[in-house]
């Protein structure tokens, strides 16, 4: 399997775009609508409800629609150091996208990969995207899909990434691995371990400790690559656009998750005056998944102590921030 190293290479290769321009700071400006009145008239407003929805609720109903694990598997994060590489772009704006990025990881508890480090979390800036997903997916197709059990969501997410008509496309790929070893509980193939003739040899060995009710087996992201439309991100500012950048990076998010009811940073395409960075939400939502135990075997189980996770979270960020 190639290394994301050779992956940003290629990216190199395949586009000649210079986007530079387009990460310039810029100054967003909510429109302001006045209205003049006289001293002595008056208005008379229609009666409101306000109907709201426990925040239990809203924070199930938020996992279950931006959640996208590997195949049946639950929610992976990362734990190994984060290294990024920006392609594309010149030394000031890639300079600033991953600084913010490490910054983030930093809050999450994430280690800076050395000087030397191998590229894990890749991001290209293109003005032909579509070219340049096809282009990296047919050079480098293991590292989209390394073929191992439960490390990507398949053939038909995979079409969708290469023909998203999306300001930010992005692909993950993760990883089962024993929480009490780190060793990686799911085969590659073409990989094995000692005698690569003994067929045993090709399967990992875990030793499990039995429990009908957790599970030492947990999923780690190993590989983003993020590729960026450099037409359309103009539309929003730096700060968001790597806000932005950050949380598909650091949660496995649905592409075509419905976020518009939630105060959050996913929605800045769609209004991009609702939020300039990571929002409260989504900080709950990140410190949340960063903080869970993740030791609940089935995936309901484990969405659900995710949740409480966040919600934890999300009550302490308030708290604070009163």
């Amino acid at each position: 399997m190639l290394s994301f190293a050779t992956l940003a290479m290629m990216a190199v290769l395949s586009t000649e775009a210079d986007a530079n321009a387009a990460l310039s700071a810029r100054t967003l400006t909510q429109p302001v609508v006045t209205q003049d009145l006289q001293a002595n008239e008056s208005i008379r407003l229609e009666d409101i409800e306000v109907t709201g929805r426990p925040l239990t609720t809203l924070i199930d109903t938020f996992v279950a629609e931006v959640a996208a694990p590997a195949g049946r598997r639950n929610l992976a994060r990362w734990d190994e150091p984060i290294c990024v590489a920006v392609v594309n772009l010149q030394d000031a704006p890639a300079q600033y996208i991953a600084d913010r990025v490490y910054a983030v990881g930093a809050d999450l508890g994430l280690c800076r990969g050395g000087r030397d480090c191998q590229p894990n979390v890749v991001i290209v800036a293109s003005d032909e995207p579509d070219t340049l997903a096809q282009t990296m997916t047919a050079r480098v197709p293991r590292s989209f899909r390394p073929g191992g059990s439960g490390m990507d969501r398949g053939n038909g997410a995979l079409e969708a990434f290469k023909q998203s008509d999306d300001a930010v496309r992005w692909w993950t790929v993760s990883m089962p691995v024993d929480s009490m070893t780190g060793q990686r509980a799911s085969r590659i193939p073409g990989e094995c371990s000692g005698n690569c003739s003994v067929a045993g040899q090709f399967a990992p060995n875990i030793f499990m400790l039995a429990s009908r009710v957790t599970t030492q087996i947990v999923d780690e992201i190993v590989k983003t690559v993020v590729i960026l439309d450099i037409d359309k991100v103009a539309e929003v500012s730096s700060q968001q656009l790597v806000d932005y950048i950050s949380m598909v990076v650091f949660a496995q998010i649905d592409p075509r998750a419905d976020t518009s009811t939630y105060s959050s940073i996913l929605n800045v395409f769609d209004t991009p005056y609702d939020a300039t960075g990571l929002t409260q939400w989504d900080r709950a939502y990140l410190e949340g998944l960063y903080q869970a135990q993740r030791a609940q075997r089935g995936p309901a189980a484990a969405r659900d102590e995710i949740a409480n996770s966040i919600r934890r979270a999300h009550t302490r960020l308030s708290s604070v921030e009163e």
